[in-house]
């Protein structure tokens, strides 16, 4: 390719026509399911959480379990993330405008932060000071069977909601081909990670707090009741630092996989305009959203002018396929070697 190098951004279109119609599946289809499933499973979190925190608060008052309140204080932060959720989604997703021409995706990882945080201060925090708290200074329990049956109850809310979060993660997993818990790590889409995690983080919990009561009622001692709840705040502790470090990375500049950066590379190979790709880079700017830079040489080996308006128009069709929220191309050099998809 001779042309003079030419670069150019094109800003996102909000109500941009649609492209090719072997592009209407983009890159987001790619990369996982869509934001209306990742809402539902956001919202039905949040109903069992509120119902569970409920129950948990008046059982912990009745039998005064120390396992018993911290599963209650982890429900309620669990339901204030899921709030925290609902906010970072619909923020998430408002339309790009002149201030913010890629869009307000990565907002979306601002509100899970915060998220995250409160599961760590206020879950895990309640639940290791209350513990501490009892073995200092222990109280004697009684109602256990209230006990039992409140965490039976949350066990199977608690169920429901995790049963959402699996399948939509399974769904996106067989996608991308990949393992389960592997892709929850690896989405895009924070609210999902933050259900998946938290509900798995519930029902061990449960069965921490069932077994820290069970074991209070037969010795009569309520350390292990108070061990308990240490345990259940070290458990969420650990699934808030791990849900803090993911959001921070895609704050920071998280890019694509080898398997999207692949996808996006047949999609420019596969335009008639385009010969060859020879640099190509994609980071994620929200969930499921992703901008793209790269090189190519187009074929026909055009003049200048030409050149421009041939590069323009293959950089609108990248900025149309549902996914990628802005695109820059450049002219290759001829010396670069092209890029080849890793299947081939």
């Amino acid at each position: 390719m001779t042309s003079t190098p030419d670069r150019r951004t094109t800003a996102p279109d909000p109500a941009r026509a649609s492209g090719r119609s072997d592009d209407r599946e983009g890159l987001a289809g790619d990369e996982g399911a869509g934001g209306g499933e990742s809402l539902l499973t956001v919202a039905l979190a949040l109903a069992a959480n509120v119902l569970i925190a409920v129950a948990k608060s008046v059982a912990a008052v009745v039998t005064g379990a120390a396992s018993m309140l911290a599963e209650a204080a982890h429900s309620w932060a669990d339901a204030g993330n899921e709030v925290l959720l609902l906010i970072a989604h619909r923020r998430g997703e408002r339309a790009a405008d002149a201030a913010h021409p890629l869009g307000h995706g990565r907002e979306v990882y601002v509100w899970s932060l915060f998220a995250a945080i409160g599961l760590f201060g206020v879950g895990a925090g309640v639940s290791v000071t209350h513990g501490i708290q009892e073995l200092v200074h222990p109280e004697p329990a009684g109602s256990f069977v209230v006990a039992y049956v409140v965490l039976a109850i949350a066990f199977v809310l608690e169920g429901v909601s995790f049963a959402q979060a699996w399948r939509q993660s399974r769904g996106d997993a067989r996608r991308r081909h990949r393992g389960l818990v592997e892709q929850v790590l690896a989405t895009s889409d924070p609210t999902v990670r933050a259900v998946f995690f938290e509900d798995a983080a519930a029902l061990v919990g449960i069965v921490i707090a069932a077994a820290g009561i069970a074991a209070h009622q037969v010795t009569g001692s309520p350390v292990p009741d108070a061990v308990g709840s240490i345990l259940v705040g070290v458990l969420l502790a650990v699934v808030a630092l791990v849900l803090i470090a993911r959001n921070l990375r895609f704050l920071v500049g998280e890019a694509v996989d080898p398997g999207l950066r692949d996808a996006a590379l047949r999609r420019l190979l596969a335009m008639p305009e385009v010969a060859r790709v020879t640099s190509l880079r994609l980071e994620f700017v929200g969930a499921r959203r992703v901008f793209l830079v790269g090189a190519v040489d187009l074929a026909g080996n055009p003049v200048e002018d030409e050149a421009a308006h041939v590069l323009a128009l293959v950089e609108r069709r990248t900025r149309d396929v549902p996914g990628v929220v802005g695109a820059v191309l450049s002219l290759a050099e001829p010396e670069e070697p092209a890029l080849v998809p890793a299947d081939g």
